[in-house]
């Protein structure tokens, strides 16, 4: 092995006492040695059964690994317990993952020999692999959360040094949710021509977690936190994110309205062109939706379901973080 150098596993959590505990136990059985690297907590916001865990947790694990908590005074998203974590810590590399995610024992040794091979003190970066694992045929959250395998960078997995981090002022505090915070780290990087380099035996598995009913109406919320993204890098949000607005929607939404008028004014020909249209249009995204996912009749009952409200919600809060972010963006 390399010279060793000093790691900062930061893990921002929330009210997931369970999931933090599995996250932990793979830090424990790390094969990097115990010594060379801290691992700080971070809860989003007052969370007494996490800090409850931890401070058991801690004189168990006193001899064996460094373990710090910090808590924010209120609730302010992950990107802001990550700067709490980070701009605490004392490692020459700081090494983020989430608290749902569980790394490989082999994890941070491979960090620190991808590490190893770079000018010491010279901006860097690193992205490692995640494994989701998914059923055959998952349901359409769980294909959702399977595109985490293929991300070019994100916060699950991914390591930077210290003055990478500083140079572009770590994580932008405005992404107050689970969403896009690490796309805006992963363009400030780019733009300041700091290298990203993939280290692929860095592996973390990423197990989907069960949902509600219904996830994907609630999970349009984040679309306001796009219109953030693109605000601050337009050209790098169309070539790596979407290179055009979702289309689909504004016409179901333009097909909803027209039939609404045409209803209203009684012209019937434009009601049943308009009425069938918007069917056809709303049809073929409940397909698309169902392609490749499971074929339970609960699920293909959510996807309809869904499927009715989600180019109007997707299509409210992409309009509403406009607003908000003061930008052109559909």
């Amino acid at each position: 092995m390399n010279n060793p150098v000093h790691i900062s596993v930061v893990i921002p959590t929330f009210r997931r006492v369970t999931l933090l505990m599995r996250v932990l136990d793979a830090m424990h059985s790390q094969t990097y040695p115990h010594q060379n690297f801290e691992v700080i907590v971070v809860s989003d916001g007052p969370d007494p059964a996490t800090e409850k865990m931890i401070s058991e947790m801690i004189p168990d694990f006193s001899t064996t690994l460094r373990l710090h908590y910090y808590s924010l005074p209120a609730k302010s998203g992950p990107a802001a317990a990550r700067n709490a974590g980070w701009l605490r810590s004392k490692g020459e590399l700081i090494v983020f993952t989430d608290d749902d995610c569980i790394p490989a024992s082999n994890w941070l040794a491979a960090y620190q020999q991808a590490y190893g091979r770079h000018t010491q003190g010279k901006p860097v970066s690193f992205t490692g692999k995640v494994n989701v694992p998914v059923k055959q045929l998952p349901t359409d959250y769980e294909k959702n959360i399977s595109h985490l395998s293929t991300a070019e960078f994100i916060t699950a997995n991914c390591a930077c040094t210290r003055s990478a981090l500083c140079l572009v002022g770590g994580f932008d505090e405005a992404f107050a949710a689970a969403w896009r915070e690490d796309s805006d780290l992963h363009f400030k990087l780019l733009r300041a021509g700091i290298a990203i380099n993939h280290v692929s035996d860095a592996l973390v598995f990423h197990p989907v977690r069960k949902a509600s009913w219904g996830v994907s109406i609630y999970e349009q919320r984040k679309s306001m936190f796009n219109a953030l993204l693109f605000k601050k890098h337009p050209d790098l949000y169309r070539k790596r994110i979407a290179d055009t607005p979702v289309w689909r929607y504004y016409l179901i939404i333009l097909l909803t309205f027209v039939s609404v008028f045409s209803l209203f004014l009684g012209d019937k020909i434009a009601f049943v062109i308009a009425f069938f249209s918007w069917l056809s249009a709303v049809g073929s995204f409940v397909i698309r939706r169902l392609d490749g996912t499971d074929k339970s009749l609960k699920h293909r009952l959510e996807m309809v379901v869904t499927s009715l409200a989600i180019p109007y919600l997707s299509v409210y809060w992409t309009l509403r973080g406009a607003w908000k972010y003061k930008v052109f963006f559909l």
